[in-house]
């Protein structure tokens, strides 16, 4: 019987966290590996040194770069360069600047001068691409209900990717008009770094679920190519930086391919590391189903959160919460590595990871 196991690798030494995610599934001499998202160059070089000792090989099959921020782009270029790897699988905006130039507000950027600089302002991406040409491998573009192995994609579609997400992004040239998420955007991360250090806490209940509706994340976070499978009747959810609105889209095709993810999911990524500006209690509900009555049911699934290992607000208490009620078991990776896997090999002198667990005290 086909086996999976998932791997969150470590991303960073400080306060910042990224995504290093490495998984394989098949049978023993039939395995198919797959990295999604690479982080760092430090912590690329963590999944060639980990796929060579544990996978025993030095091939992947599928690369998947979830979106174009440094702290998941980077690191693939390392796994490039030191591994064979079968498929990339990417989005690149800069082959649409023919249909996205009417959106900018200097009317004298070119379809050119507006690719070169998406490929500037997104180098690590852009690198990528480059060295997968270099190297023969084919790049395809990760657009919803595309398979990738055995991973459906469920987000973003073609037609919002390119209309609504990448002239948004806040590496493209300014728009026609500031958008009010992207002030609101501006306001929160200014705010964020003020307040970091003098977290205050408020009391939150079991019964009592704060998770405001309307929060928003970065077009480039809502861009996160979204996975899903299932091996033994278990779902696996991959999320990368996605925020509420990739999120719903995600369900919302999940249905259109029949999957019962609310049923089925076994495994979550918990998106961007578990920020709060990412899920909502509508969203959560609509994946995962609605919160556990009470207290103290026993966990029939997990969910993960790649957090650094000094990342003081990852992830969030709040966050952690509305999973747990939801009847998830939480990790973090703080510095280690998170493996879960199902009907694979064993990996003597590992331990049980650190459970996180339901806080009564939450960030305000």
């Amino acid at each position: 019987m086909d086996g999976i196991e998932i791997e969150f690798l470590p991303v960073g030494g400080g306060e910042r966290s990224g995504d290093a995610i490495c998984l394989r599934w098949g049978t023993p001499g039939n395995y198919k590996v797959m990295v999604y998202d690479g982080g760092t160059q430090e912590s690329g070089q963590l999944l060639v040194d980990h796929i060579k000792s544990h996978y025993g090989t030095t091939h992947v099959d599928y690369m998947v770069n979830s979106h174009p921020d440094n702290d998941h782009a980077s690191g693939l270029s390392v796994v490039l360069e030191q591994m064979s790897v079968g498929e990339l699988w990417m989005h690149q905006p800069w082959n649409y600047s023919d249909e996205i130039c009417h959106y900018f507000r200097d009317g004298r950027i070119t379809s050119a001068s507006l690719a070169a600089r998406l490929q500037q302002k997104m180098r690590a991406a852009y690198n990528l691409e480059k060295l997968a040409e270099e190297k023969g491998i084919p790049v395809y573009e990760p657009f919803a209900g595309a398979l990738i192995g055995i991973f459906r994609v469920l987000s973003p579609d073609n037609f919002r990717y390119v209309h609504e997400l990448v002239p948004e992004f806040e590496k493209s040239p300014e728009l026609k008009e500031d958008t009010l998420a992207g002030l609101l955007a501006k306001l929160m991360d200014s705010a964020s770094e003020l307040v970091k250090k003098a977290v205050s806490y408020v009391a939150e209940q079991w019964g009592e679920e704060y998770l405001p509706e309307n929060v928003e994340t970065s077009a480039e976070n809502e861009s996160s190519v979204v996975l899903y499978t299932e091996v033994q009747q278990k779902g696996f959810l991959l999320t990368g930086d996605a925020g509420v609105q990739t999120l719903r889209k995600a369900a919302e095709c999940a249905a259109i391919w029949g999957f019962d993810i609310v049923r089925r999911v076994h495994l979550a990524q918990i998106p961007h590391h578990g920020s709060r500006r990412n899920v909502s209690t509508e969203t959560l509900d609509l994946l995962f189903g609605p919160r556990n009555p009470v207290a103290g049911l026993p966990a029939a699934r997990y969910a993960i959160a790649s957090a650094a290992k000094e990342a003081p607000t990852h992830p969030k208490k709040r966050v952690v919460n509305a999973f747990v009620r939801r009847g998830f078991e939480i990790c973090a990776t703080k510095g280690q590595t998170i493996r879960y896997g199902i009907g694979m090999p064993g990996r003597p002198g590992w331990t049980s990871a650190p459970v996180l667990e339901f806080s009564t005290e939450v960030e305000e």
